[in-house]
Formats: C-alpha cells, structure tokens, sequence
C-alpha cells in the first residue's frame, strides 16, 4: 500500500492526483442527482435568436452556433470535440493519471525519468481520449443549428413606435422560452402595426436580412398563444 501511495503522490503521478480527486467528485455528484452531465460544459458563441433574455439581437448570421467558443473549442481543435466537455476532461485526466502512476512505476521514479513519463503520460491522455470519444459521439444526440426559419410562423409584439416597410423592430419568443428583439418589415403601407401590437411573422427576406410581418388578431386564432 505504502507503494502505490508513494508513486501517486510522488512525480509526475502527483500533477494529476488532484484533478482525479475532483473528477471522482463530480461524477460522484453526478450520480446523485446533484449535477447534470454538461453542467461544466463550454458554451456557444455567437450571435441569433436565441439570445439572453431581454438582450437585443441584430440581424446577425444565426448559423454561428455551431462554433464552439472557449475551452470548448480548443478541445474540438484537438479532435477532442463532439461531447460534453466534462466528459473530454474526465477521460483526459484519467488516462493521464494512470498513465503517469504506471510511468512512474517502469522507470523508478527519477527526475529525467519522471520528465519522460509525464510526456508519454500527455501523449496516451491525448491519445486514449480521442480514440474513446469516437463510440462516444454516437451516443450524444447532435443539436440542430438555430435558424432564421424557427421563427417564421411565430407570432411577435412590436417594440418601436410602429413598422413600416423600411424600419421596426419586434420581440418575438424562442421555444426554449427565451425572447429576443429582431428586426421586422411590412410588405406594403399598412400603418397597424405600432409598438405594442401584435404581428405574425410570415417570412424572411434575406436580402434585407430582416423578417416579413402582418398584422395578427387572436381572436380570429384562439388556439393559438401569441407572445407577450
């Protein structure tokens, strides 16, 4: 026992001993309900509809979603990507460590031998991680890239003082709940929409990267919920 204690705690075993401990924690946590897989996981960057809430959204490409942004992205240019990062860094740490715990045990232990276990410790991490993510990306359900169509057919409330057909802006509500401020247009003179009004968002013109409205009365749609 005193043995194994002293090659993981003695170099370079020791370096990972501790992210160890935290990844057993984790997944401990996990396990009982206190955490969920992705709670540590990177985010997406980029601009679209589907912005804080509140925020303001310009008419930006919403196809920027699928880059990664962060540590997230630097793992997927290591071919490290396409699950939850916690995943990645659980594996990583743990081929690390046991490849560092049974370096050390091959080579004795010194300085320069250490030196090159903890290289060949860095190289299986990389190594084993990448070749186990591959079975693993199947199992992760891919999400759908949000698109300016998600919210064609959406009902929307005018936020400027009106909409015409070269200036208005709306709020228009995502499925997930969150809301954001688009840009919105009339196809013709009607003069009905002014802020505070409820409009139907029928299309999206992407030559003027905005999307097409008409005036929307629920009553003649009770089934349907128009945003507030």
């Amino acid at each position: 026992m005193s043995e194994f204690l002293d090659a993981a705690l003695g170099y370079p075993t020791a370096l990972f001993s501790f992210a160890l401990v935290v990844v057993i924690g984790y997944w401990g946590s996990v396990l009982l309900g206190g955490l969920d897989v992705d709670a540590l996981g990177g985010g997406h960057g980029g601009e679209g509809v589907d912005a804080h809430h509140g925020d303001h959204v310009d008419h930006g490409d919403l196809g920027d979603h699928g880059h990664t942004a962060g540590f997230a992205g630097f793992l997927a240019g290591l071919g490290l990507g396409g699950v939850p990062v916690t995943v990645t860094m659980s594996l990583l740490i743990g081929i690390a460590w046991f490849a560092a715990l049974a370096g050390r045990v091959l080579t004795g232990g010194g300085p320069l031998s250490g030196t090159v276990a903890l290289a060949g410790a860095l190289v299986c991490s990389w190594a084993g991680t990448r070749a186990l993510l591959l079975p693993l990306r199947r199992l992760v359900p891919r999400e759908r890239a949000p698109s300016r169509s998600d919210f064609v057919g959406r009902v929307c409330v005018v936020r400027t003082g009106r909409v015409s057909a070269g200036f208005g802006q709306a709020e228009v509500t995502a499925d997930d709940g969150s809301t954001a401020v688009v840009q919105v247009r009339t196809t013709g003179t009607d003069e009905g929409l002014v802020g505070g009004s409820t409009a139907l968002i029928f299309d999206y013109d992407a030559v003027r990267e905005c999307f097409l409205v008409a005036p929307y009365d629920a009553s003649l749609d009770p089934d349907r919920r128009p945003a507030v």
